[in-house]
């Protein structure tokens, strides 16, 4: 396995040439960028644009392998206006593009919500609902992926939708694709499971992982915690890993240290590393 780091685990001040090279003196193999509305890696970014920041994360020594984005928080592929689903099909195709430019073989797609409770004002979208336009937004932009070669990586959130792996399975396998699979999260899944279960369920159909850690008795946002501090069972996770085959990267997503975020950074590499090492 290579360890990445999601651009989100580090200042959002920071630009991308400090980023990966932070990353890289951490100890990190590579940096998940995050499409943004504005910014180095915006939705009017071109391939020119791309292809410098490419030779940037080239020079220092960083892999770049997946494309996330919090757009779908505002654009929701199950939200009731019919402007807003096209959107965020926009932003998926957008997402694919980037990431053929970039190298990436994956984007990470939030499928919409039936509500959210840390979003202030939230839509809620009945479930059978959800699922039909969710469905809808992966069958739209699969032909896509299939032809720039890129992997829909359906993300397990906090969006009370998608809440068992087999309803993940089947919602993936609904597709018909090998370009959708999931972008498995592990810590989100403790408030309501167990990860090893859902890496067992899912198996190859696992596209991209994210690792954090979580405390199960906080119960909320405040619950996620510095790697290797809650209550994932990660040898239980790598466990499960080696059974279903997956040897892809793992992407630190954790909120950035605020007072010492290169000192920070080291120490999420080092968890990283023993927890892939299984010590």
């Amino acid at each position: 396995m290579k360890i990445g780091v999601n651009v989100w685990s580090l200042p959002g001040g920071w630009s991308l040439e400090k980023i990966f090279g932070v990353a890289k003196a951490a100890g990190f193999d590579g940096v998940e960028v995050a499409l943004d509305e504005t910014g180095e890696v915006g939705l009017e970014l071109e391939k020119g644009g791309a292809e410098k920041i490419r030779e940037l994360a080239g020079r220092a020594g960083i892999e770049l392998y997946s494309v996330a984005t919090g757009l779908y928080w505002k654009y929701s592929p199950t939200s009731a206006d019919p402007a807003v689903r096209s959107k965020a099909k926009a932003i998926i195709r957008k997402q694919l593009e980037i990431a053929s430019w970039l190298g990436c073989d994956t984007i990470l797609v939030v499928p919409g919500a039936v509500g959210v409770d840390f979003v202030p004002g939230c839509e809620i979208v009945p479930y059978d609902t959800a699922y039909e336009r969710a469905a809808d937004a992966i069958g739209e932009t699969k032909g896509l992926a299939e032809q720039l070669g890129v992997n829909l990586g359906v993300e397990n959130v906090w969006n009370k939708f998608l809440l068992s792996p087999l309803e993940m399975r089947d919602f993936i396998d609904r597709a018909g694709s090998a370009r959708v699979g999931a972008y498995f999260d592990v810590g989100n899944t403790l408030l309501t499971g167990y990860p090893e279960h859902w890496i067992k369920i899912l198996g190859s159909r696992i596209k991209k992982v994210h690792f954090k850690d979580f405390r199960r008795s906080v119960g909320t946002l405040d619950g996620f915690v510095d790697m290797l501090s809650g209550d994932v069972n990660y040898p239980a996770v790598m466990g499960a890993f080696r059974d279903a085959g997956y040897d892809g990267w793992v992407t630190a997503e954790v909120s950035p240290c605020a007072d010492y975020p290169e000192h920070g950074a080291r120490s999420l590499a080092n968890a990283m590393r023993a927890i892939v090492a299984g010590g």
